[in-house]
């Protein structure tokens, strides 16, 4: 796999083909690396490193230092114009250049003059390959003249009027620096009534007794000489009024009710306002339809003057300041227009290319007015250089092609307005060098596993070499997942694994040659400590012993320091260390602390600490043991724009060594009354270095924790508000999403307040067409979360990026995201439909895929309508019964299941978007074939007679083909339901009823029957059915017409002979109730045999009559039997708690044993008499509801 190196950071994957990184960099910007080896015989244009400012302002009484360093292949030499001619220095004894360079030495302190050597200067470095300027260099030496003599009268006037103090400073270089003291040296304070100007003047905006004073001096300071000059001092006398009249506001600076200020871009704006009134006026300031500008403004001189810094073209316009007493208010209007001086967008970057190559030099740059654009090249303009074919002028841009070596120079861009200039050099330098490879050979890395591995492979040549990188030394495959490519050559693996091992190498190619170097990685596992030592309370004058165990690699040797409270271990003989172990003897209260096991390896490094708490031998009381008492004495110090250090006091820690602080914050702007989590440091810390976010009113609170939990909050620190700035962060969640064929709607997550940085936020939402060439389109926003842009093209693809902004700045530049105008229907039908059918109900649909412009949307899939043709019965109904079935993507093909066999389907296919449904295709017709047909819809017996039974029926209800016959199977069941043969017969299809001849009388029978077509058997139906017993005997019953199953059941409660057997055997029933009963009173002992269920199997009971058994069916819910016989005592009395098996109402021994089925036989007396036990016959005479539950 070939991995290319490109100019940000690209992850690429490894396959099992041998891993080739290629180093793929455009040709750009190159500075040839200063590589001793490399500069041997690398020859490079000349480049300015150092000079002297552009307004250079000397010391006169010190030896002029003019600097230029430069550097080149071959080294440059040097020359200097002065005010625009050649300077040359061999004719001055007092200028000397240093060697190997073009800095200028002009000795004066000898002698001469500095004024002598005051004038523009301007360096040129030359070399074979081009030549590089300076800027011009105005050298001035300083100066801090005299004041002029002058008288100045004593000033006399009355308390309450205003002053002005002029002070007029003689004008140096640079100017001076302006102050008032009196004759001992000392300030002369200022307040809202007395304040000195930006013009150095002294004002008063009332005079009072106390100014009066002899020693008003004015004092310039001239820092480049160091020397300071003082005015005649001033006499004021203030002579006291009986009534002073207080007036309203008057301007004593400026003067009028407006004036004008210019300033350039990036100075610092000084707008002033002083005035006179009694009482003092307040000043104010205000910018007319605008704010004044976060973080930039300033007040200085008790708000007479308004500052703002690096100001800016946005910060022109009115400025109006207000002076305001209780007697009036007036204002001043400054107009303010910013200019600038040229600045920099694009500076001109050297350019390194080779023979036959293209490549530009841009220079872009801004100023107002915008600067003027000339080129120059090696000093010389373009317009009177010698002519360079492969060179073309295009305004701030030079356009070279099929450059040669003649092609190399160095070009001067000088973009220049009234207010400034700007020079850059930028040098082509063309080169045919084959490529170079300066990392050193067979280089070892030693990595930690886990860790990320980087090979170097720095290189260098001309055209740009392309990198490939292999493993082994065959180009074996790398199985590793993902690699890291930088544009200087460097393999990076993010995770490096054993399997990591190995030699690498680096190629280097380009149209002149190859060059390659082999590195080698080895991969060291990680030194872990695998026995940490623990926290340890230990009395005084105890042994303690902490345990710090290693794990490492074996090829490393970890050496392992104890560390103490973060510092040297004491020395003290107590302290004693061996491999694993540190042990402090005889321990003290001042041993208490933390201890530190560090374990150091030459690739790597891991600690381990543990506290050691001293406690008093034996403490008197007990000691209570609680969370912490709250820190207390919280203080915010070092306050900068993103830290702040918090102190505080800890509390008690009720004898649990507090182990840690927990810092919480609060956000009084955003989040009111809402802590947060900030940082947490150890208990052994009372500072935390905090990192603030920008404009958030922070408040911070610390909480102590300890073994038993955690302490209460502290108070509140006080407030502290961070300045604002332009946001870190750029909204989330961007998207773009067409609600509507002709519009693009873009959403995002927005920033919460926190996140903004500042006051004002907005967003700057951009968008693009993806395949066009259009600029962005850009739209700014208040804080909402969704901007929609109408008038789009239906379903383009759109690069979507939001960009916040607030009052400060914008965030960083944005990621692209893609999105699409919205989508409208699909225009074309599916074509070329066709069905395959596969079985009676399953058929495959084929289709073409319809042009990917025509569905006008993200493609859902295709859908398929189909329906089944209606019987003429069924044709009226409003709507058809139409099936749907959606194949997601970008299937062509699709399985019909569930269909009706012998059936006539119509079919047609829709393409679907996101929109909705394209038109239909044709319609298409197909058949499914014959299939098996339902069972019957009903069959049931009619007319029983001796020996034959009729059977109706109904035709399925769902033939699914055209019926060719019905079979019926039938077999008799006998009393034990077992089956006998089966009978098979075949009917012919337009048959509904049929008779069977030549039956068994009184004989249950079962029938199977079901339906045919040429496709097969369908599902059968099942019924059963008796023929009578004799012509003269009981009709037999209705056996369930119209059910699936024939009932089983026969009602033969109504019928005549049961009524008189039944009334036979209650007769029965009487008369042994009688013998009983007399037998009783007579004392015989009768036998007892009783079952406790009198019938196991309620369903089907036998029944005897005349030696002939005739078998019914009973229901078992109907007809229960009892589970106990039921006896009365002689005192016919029924106890609850009385018991049929119970021996003991009659106090005699028992001789008797148990049936099988459970049930006790034998006599209450030793007599024993012969009675009839059959199977399920009870041994005393049943109730009439027993015998005939037993009869069922």
């Amino acid at each position: 796999m070939q991995l290319k190196i490109m100019p940000r950071r690209k992850r690429l994957s490894a396959g099992r083909t041998p891993l080739i990184l290629f180093l793929c960099q455009i040709i750009s910007a190159l500075d040839v690396p200063l590589d001793p080896k490399l500069l041997e015989d690398l020859v490079q244009p000349p480049t300015i490193t150092q000079q002297s400012p552009k307004d250079y302002i000397i010391d006169p009484r010190e030896n002029i230092v003019i600097q230029c360093e430069a550097k080149g292949k071959p080294p440059p030499s040097f020359s200097w114009t002065r005010n625009g001619t050649h300077f040359d220095i061999d004719k001055d004894p007092l200028v000397t250049m240093k060697p190997g360079s073009g800095t200028l030495t002009i000795n004066i302190m000898s002698e001469g003059k500095a004024e002598t050597y005051e004038g523009v200067y301007q360096c040129t470095a030359r070399n074979e390959r081009g030549a590089a300027i300076s800027n011009n260099i105005v050298v001035r030496p300083s100066r801090s003249p005299l004041w002029t003599k002058e008288k100045l009268e004593p000033i006399t006037l009355r308390n309450g009027q205003s002053l002005i103090l002029p002070c007029r400073p003689p004008l140096g270089l640079p100017p001076p620096i302006i102050f008032w003291m009196d004759n001992s040296f000392q300030r002369l304070p200022q307040s809202e009534r007395v304040s000195q100007g930006l013009n150095g003047d002294l004002y008063f905006s009332n005079v009072l007794p106390e100014d009066t004073r002899e020693d008003y001096i004015c004092y310039a300071r001239f820092n480049h000489t160091q020397t300071i000059q003082q005015k005649q001092p001033i006499s004021v006398k203030v002579i006291s009024a009986k009534s002073n009249r207080e007036r309203p506001p008057t301007f004593l600076t400026p003067e009028g009710n407006a004036s004008h200020k210019e300033e350039l871009r990036g100075n610092v704006l000084s707008l002033e306002c002083i005035a006179e009134g009694l009482p003092t006026p307040i000043i104010y300031w205000i910018k007319e339809d605008g704010t004044l500008p976060i973080n930039r403004t300033f007040y200085r001189n008790f708000k007479k003057t308004l500052q703002i810094i690096q100001v800016s073209e946005a910060d022109s316009g009115n400025y109006q300041c207000i002076a305001k007493n209780p007697l009036g208010a007036i204002h001043h209007t400054i107009s303010v227009t910013v200019k600038a001086a040229p600045y920099w967008i694009m500076a001109p970057q050297n350019l390194v290319l080779s023979p036959g190559e293209d490549g530009r030099l841009m220079c872009g740059a801004n100023g107002n007015p915008k600067p003027k654009i000339s080129w120059l090249s090696n000093g010389v303009p373009v317009e009177i250089a010698p002519d360079d074919p492969s060179r073309k002028i295009d305004g701030d841009t030079i356009i070279f092609s099929n450059v040669q070596e003649r092609s190399s120079a160095v070009y001067q861009c000088n973009a220049s307005n009234e207010y400034g200039y700007l020079l850059a050099n930028a040098f082509v330098n063309v080169l045919a060098e084959p490529p170079r490879i300066l990392t050193s050979a067979n280089t070892l890395y030693q990595v930690i596993a886990d860790r990320p591995a980087l090979l170097d492979c720095a290189f260098f040549g001309s055209p740009l070499p392309t990198i490939e990188w292999f493993k082994g030394a065959k180009g074996s495959a790398l199985r590793e997942d993902i690699y890291v490519l930088h544009e200087n050559g460097t393999l990076e693996i993010p995770v490096a694994q054993k399997d990591s091992t190995g030699t690498y190498t680096c190629v280097a190619r380009n149209k002149l040659g190859m060059a390659k170097n082999e590195v080698h990685l080895e991969i060291k596992d990680a030194t872990r400590i695998i026995k940490q030592p623990e926290y340890a309370v230990m009395q005084r004058g105890g042994t303690v012993s902490f345990e710090c165990k290693l794990k490492h690699d074996h090829t490393l040797i970890p050496t392992v320091t104890w560390l103490k409270d973060n510092g040297e271990l004491p020395n003290d003989g107590r302290f004693t260390v061996d491999k694993d172990h540190l042990v402090v003897a005889d321990v003290r209260d001042d041993d208490g602390g933390t201890y530190t096991c560090v374990a150091n390896t030459t690739l790597d490094n891991v600690s381990a600490s543990a506290v050691l708490s001293v406690v008093a031998p034996t403490p008197t009381p007990a000691p209570i043991y609680d969370v912490p008492n709250p820190p207390f004495d919280l203080e915010l110090t070092d306050q900068l724009d993103k830290s702040v250090q918090l102190s505080w006091t800890p509390g008690n820690d009720n004898n649990s060594p507090i182990t840690k602080f927990i810092i919480e914050y609060e956000d009084a702007m955003h989040e009111a009354g809402l802590w947060h989590h900030q940082t947490e440091v150890s208990g052994m810390q009372t500072t935390a270095q905090l990192k603030l976010s920008p404009y958030v009113n922070y408040s911070f609170r610390v909480m102590a924790v300890n073994s038993l939990g955690r302490s209460l909050p502290s108070e509140a620190s006080e407030q502290y508000l961070t300045k604002a700035a332009e946001p870190d962060t750029n909204p989330t969640a961007v998207e773009g999403l067409g609600s509507e064929p002709d519009n693009l709607v873009i959403t995002w997550k927005p920033l919460n307040g926190f996140e903004s940085n500042g006051p004002g936020l907005q967003y700057k939402v951009s968008w693009r067409q993806k395949d066009g060439d259009d600029e962005w389109t850009s739209v700014v926003v208040a804080n909402v979360s969704k901007y929609i842009v109408s008038g789009t093209p239906t379903f383009v693809p759109y690069l979507i990026k939001v960009q916040a902004l607030n009052d400060v700045g914008f965030a960083p530049e944005p990621a692209v995201v893609m999105g699409h105008s919205g989508e409208d229907l699909p225009m074309v039908a599916p074509g070329n439909v066709h069905v395959n059918v596969v079985n009676s109900t399953l058929a495959e649909v084929h289709w073409d895929p319809v042009p990917l412009k025509s569905i006008r949307g993200h493609l859902q899939g295709y859908r398929i309508y189909y329906w089944k043709a209606q019987s003429s019965s069924k044709r009226n109904r409003r709507h058809l019964e139409k099936k749907i079935l959606t194949f997601q993507g970008s299937k062509t093909h699709g399985m019909l299941p569930g269909l009706e066999p012998f059936s006539h389907y119509t079919l047609n296919v829709r393409v679907v978007n996101g929109k909705g449904e394209g038109p239909a295709s044709p319609d298409r017709v197909f058949n499914t074939p014959e299939g098996v047909p339902s069972a019957p819809s009903s069959l049931k017996i009619v007319n029983p007679t001796l020996d034959s039974l009729t059977l109706e029926w109904d035709p399925p209800s769902r033939p699914n083909g055209i019926l060719t016959e019905y079979t019926l199977k039938y077999q008799p069941i006998n009393s034990t339901h077992e089956l006998g043969p089966l009978v098979d017969l075949k009917i012919p299809a337009n048959k509904t009823r049929w008779t069977l001849k030549n039956l068994n009388f009184s004989t249950r029978y079962k029938f199977y029957f079901y339906a045919q077509t040429a496709a097969g058997s369908g599902s059968q139906i099942t019924e059963e059915a008796v023929t009578t017993v004799d012509e003269a005997g009981i009709p037999p019953p209705d056996v369930g017409a119209g059910k699936a199953m024939a009932s089983r059941q026969v009602d033969i409660a109504t019928q005549g002979w049961f009524i008189g057997l039944m009334c036979a055997v209650a007769l029965l029933i009487l008369i042994l109730l009688i013998v009983c009963f007399i037998r009783r009173n007579k004392g015989g002992k009768y036998p007892v045999k009783e079952k406790e269920d009198a019938h196991a199997d309620p369903e089907i009971q036998p029944m005897k009559e005349d030696d002939g058994t005739f078998g019914e069916y009973s229901d078992a819910e109907d007809h229960k039997p009892l589970k106990k016989g039921s006896r009365t005592p002689s005192d016919r009395t029924v106890k609850k708690e009385d018991s049929d098996d119970s021996l003991v109402d009659y106090g005699e021994g028992v001789n008797g044993q148990f049936n099988e089925d459970g049930s006790f036989i034998g006599q209450y007396s030793g007599k024993k008499e012969k009675e009839p036990a059959e199977g399920n016959e009870s041994s005393e005479a049943p109730s009439p509801v027993n015998a005939m539950n037993s009869f069922v």
